[in-house]
């Protein structure tokens, strides 16, 4: 038995598929009210009423975000900056190598000759129970012992009991055998 509802049969198929979704919401609704006028069953109890929701015409789009990858990425920059400007302060006023030279590891990272800057991480263990801000200056120097350049890094809230990592990048020893060492470090 082909049952087709009120609705199809006085609309036509053509018609109820060319209807929006707002407009066949409310012939569905409008239909099922006119077919089942009643509101109680024979014992008198009432029956349910399921609501129809339109779906929304569109999804709402995302927005875009005010802040472009070039404003990150020099907010990123200017941290780095500040950092590495306390750092070069904290290092002034130290005497020798500084009060945190065992915290500090570096490893030189292999490089091929064409790049245009020489590369080591630099690791820093906190070994206090107080997140502590750590100044380093490494030495790249070449086979003779010559420092072909200094770079300082700053490593700011340096949780306690870990270990955290930066690069210590220097373009004046690129192209050139050199090696990354560890001139001073200051915990404060």
């Amino acid at each position: 038995m082909n049952q087709t509802s009120p609705v199809r049969r006085a609309l036509g198929g053509r018609a109820v598929r060319s209807l929006t979704p707002v407009a066949l919401a409310a012939v569905i609704v409008a239909g099922t009210a006119a077919c089942d006028s009643s509101d109680t069953s024979s014992q008198g109890t009432a029956k349910s009423t399921r609501t129809l929701s339109a779906e929304p015409a569109a999804s709402p789009t995302a927005t875009e975000s005010q802040r472009t990858q070039e404003d990150f990425a020099a907010s990123v920059s200017a941290d780095v900056e500040r950092n590495r400007q306390k750092a070069v302060a904290t290092l002034k006023g130290v005497e020798g190598k500084g009060n945190a030279v065992e915290d500090v590891s570096v490893t030189g990272l292999p490089v091929a000759a064409e790049e245009q800057f020489r590369s080591a991480l630099v690791r820093v263990s906190n070994r206090t129970d107080e997140a502590a801000f750590y100044a380093v200056r490494v030495e790249f120097v070449d086979a003779s012992g010559k420092v072909l350049d200094s770079v300082v890094l700053g490593f700011p809230d340096a949780p306690p009991n870990r270990t955290v990592s930066q690069h210590a990048n220097s373009r004046k020893a690129a192209g050139v055998k050199s090696f990354p060492r560890i001139a001073q470090a200051e915990r404060s």
